[in-house]
């Protein structure tokens, strides 16, 4: 069986992830809806691992507790030295250089079934290498006019099979996409 790799990301109404210093305010502003977390907790329980790149990586670490207790997390990246990994956290992150087809041909021997890919170049990087399975958006009501873009550069035609939106009362939008293989 293929190893499933699977985007869960949101961004702001014009496509971007972050502000260009890569601060999150805006997304961690905004009001509860009475929907829950989005699928978010049923998304989590669905992985057996993540894989993020070292800036997504970092800005996780600032969050204060580790949101992914419990799940192996990979990060990629050819520069993070292991000290830079809290103490509390060596038995379960662990720093991959890729390339991310090894990687995922790796990770598949392990046995998992399921990961969750995130970070913009990471996920980019994945979509370049027609890797990535499946990514929900949530697209989050505010235009933060530049910042980083989830699919910023350039990059050959992507199509989609769109799979189901929902629109949160608080006026978060969320689509789960198919991603189609190249036909090349």
């Amino acid at each position: 069986m293929a190893l499933r790799c699977s985007a869960y990301i949101a961004t702001s109404l014009d496509g971007f992830i972050a502000r260009e210093d890569g601060n999150l305010d805006w997304l961690t502003g905004q009001p509860a809806s009475n929907g829950g977390d989005y699928g978010y907790s049923a998304f989590m329980a669905a992985i057996d691992a993540l894989v993020m790149g070292r800036k997504t990586f970092e800005k996780v670490l600032t969050f204060g507790a580790w949101p992914y207790a419990g799940k192996r997390a990979i990060v990629l990246s050819c520069t993070l030295p292991i000290q830079a990994i809290p103490e509390a956290l060596r038995h379960s992150v662990e720093v991959r250089p890729g390339p991310i087809d090894r990687l995922v041909t790796d990770l598949q021997t392990t046995g998992l079934s399921r990961i969750y890919v995130d970070g913009g170049k990471t996920i980019q990087g994945f979509l370049a290498q027609n890797l990535l399975d499946d990514i929900v958006i949530t697209r989050i009501p505010v235009l933060l006019g530049k910042g980083i873009s989830l699919f910023g550069g350039e990059h050959p035609d992507i199509f989609l099979d769109h799979q189901g939106t929902q629109a949160y009362d608080n006026g978060l939008v969320q689509s789960t996409y198919r991603i189609k293989r190249n036909r090349a």
